[in-house]
């Protein structure tokens, strides 16, 4: 693909326009292929969109509204709040073929649900996953899904998201034949809910994929695997605990309160004692991996983080245009009918 736009909730997340509007610069510098459709408060947003640089206006379009989805709003309030906000225009500039993908930090429940009634599904998906890459202790990444958007699930939805799993590591990670597993609370075959058990002897059935059967939690990280398969409540709650680990890892050694002769015995130790693992505890940041998936549905929309940093925004929006550039809905789709 030659140029791609992408629709953005400029509003969506904790920090608004002070984070969309910096990091949308940044993807500009560094995608020259790259056009925006931003929607939000224009007043809001002025003073960051002022610092733009005139070479790139041409490849920015603002569209403005005051209308948004407060971000703890319950699901069935946001929906209502929904009409004319700068998500839900975001969202319907993908379906009317505006923009090739949809990036927002806002309201989940809301972007899921608006996602799912405004974007078509793909054919044979009941239901779309949220989908990421979670960083491992070897600087490489596992897609892991759901992570959220499905708390109850069946072994049948189980096992598409296991189909798409494996279809979006092939192209996202560049695999062959990429391992696969099933979250559960241990690896014996009896172990787990009757749900777990009944997918894991349909995907023992499915040759194509390379099963590998249950993993636990305290795994995730170790590349054992590279598509982890789970229900959104199970994933959502292990997604959380590993970010939240891996940010009190990183923040050890900054800890603000500490003397400057603390910092330094601090660090010393950490690279002391912690030098295999030292450089790679960088390259777990969650910011580096920001941005989750809607895999399932005819075009890409993606979920960053609220509390997302300037640098974690530009993240998402960066894997968002490479999915777009993949052309994953549609590689997943193809492959789905043959199967």
């Amino acid at each position: 693909m030659s140029h791609l736009t992408l629709a953005l909730d400029v509003m969506g997340g904790d920090f608004g326009p002070r984070v969309t509007i910096p990091a949308t610069l940044k993807a500009l510098e560094q995608n020259p292929t790259l056009s925006f459709l931003l929607f939000g408060n224009q007043q809001q947003a002025e003073p960051f969109l002022n610092k733009i640089p005139n070479t790139y206006l041409d490849r920015i379009h603002f569209h403005h509204t005051e209308q948004i989805i407060e971000p703890e709003a319950p699901f069935f309030q946001a929906m209502r709040q929904s009409k004319n906000s700068s998500m839900r225009l975001a969202l319907e500039a993908v379906k009317n073929g505006q923009a090739d993908g949809c990036i927002s930090g806002g309201n989940t429940g809301a972007l899921m649900g608006l996602a799912k009634l405004l974007i078509e599904p793909l054919p044979n998906i009941d239901r779309p996953a949220l989908t990421s890459l979670i960083p491992t202790m070897n600087g490489q990444s596992t897609v892991m899904l759901d992570l959220g958007a499905n708390v109850e699930v069946s072994p049948n939805q189980l096992a598409q998201f296991a189909e798409m799993g494996h279809i979006f590591a092939e192209i996202i990670l560049g695999l062959v034949y990429p391992r696969l597993a099933l979250l559960n609370i241990g690896t014996e075959e009896n172990k787990g809910t009757q749900t777990l058990r009944d997918t894991h002897q349909k995907l023992l059935k499915r040759h194509h994929l390379n099963y590998l059967g249950f993993i636990e939690s305290d795994k995730l990280m170790n590349h054992l695997v590279d598509v982890i398969v789970c229900d959104g409540f199970s994933g959502n709650i292990a997604l959380k605990a590993l970010e939240g680990a891996a940010k009190n890892i990183i923040s050890l050694h900054k800890n603000p309160e500490s003397s400057h002769l603390c910092l330094m015995v601090k660090n010393y130790v950490m690279k002391a004692i912690l030098y295999p693992y030292y450089r790679k505890l960088q390259k777990i940041n969650p910011d580096r991996h920001n941005g989750a998936t809607l895999l399932g549905l005819s075009k890409v929309v993606v979920k960053s983080h609220g509390g997302a940093s300037e640098k974690a925004f530009f993240y998402a929006i960066e894997y968002a245009a490479r999915q777009v550039q993949s052309q994953i809905p549609q590689q997943i789709q193809q492959r789905l009918v043959h199967l």
